[in-house]
């Protein structure tokens, strides 16, 4: 059983009887106040999709749910529905657009290293590998001379997601981008 500070984003806990996916978390230390830090945790419950917002304490202990992650490569769109193709037995996961909403921004057809999440033989939740490489598509001119100072510049990825990159950066560029943290990490 993990402390409340162990627990990642897209981790599955049982809460209330439930089984929740993990989609965000803040931390905070109160001022003035003895003892550790809070973690609000947004979670969506995997059977009905309902959203809940719980603060726990970072000593606090969560019980960890049983799933399963299952190795998968993004296939076609379905209306608002991503279907991903199992790489061992082919199976079709059908996500709804809603529910990975944050990994769509990095998610594209060469995307390497995504997981289904599976709570009882059903799919919940896509597992993004921590860095993608995805290709600037709209950025200001880089400028000559540039060296790779902090000094960056908004780019535009071929997904459609923004991320802050260096002034040498320019259109076309393939870069490496940290997904959970959404930042530049290098050139691919």
């Amino acid at each position: 059983m993990p402390k409340a500070s162990d627990i990642k984003k897209n981790m599955a806990i049982q809460y209330q009887d439930k089984t929740c996916i993990v989609k965000d978390i803040e931390r905070s230390v109160p001022q003035g106040r003895a003892g550790g830090s809070l973690y609000r945790m947004r979670m969506y419950d995997v059977v009905s999709g309902r959203k809940i917002d719980e603060t726990f304490k970072d000593s606090e202990m969560l019980d960890l749910a049983d799933l399963i992650r299952r190795p998968a490569n993004f296939s076609y769109i379905d209306g608002e529905e991503y279907v991903f193709m199992d790489e061992e037995n082919y199976t079709p996961y059908n996500l709804n657009k809603e529910a990975i909403a944050d990994e769509v921004l990095f998610l594209n057809e060469d995307t390497q290293g995504m997981q289904v999440v599976l709570v009882d033989d059903a799919p919940v939740a896509l597992d993004m590998p921590t860095v993608v490489e995805l290709e600037v598509i709209e950025t200001d001119p880089s400028i000559k001379g540039a060296s790779a100072t902090s000094r960056t510049k908004p780019a535009v990825l071929a997904t459609g997601a923004t991320v802050q990159v260096p002034e040498h950066i320019s259109t076309g560029d393939r870069i490496r981008v940290n997904v959970e943290e959404r930042k530049f990490t290098g050139r691919a």
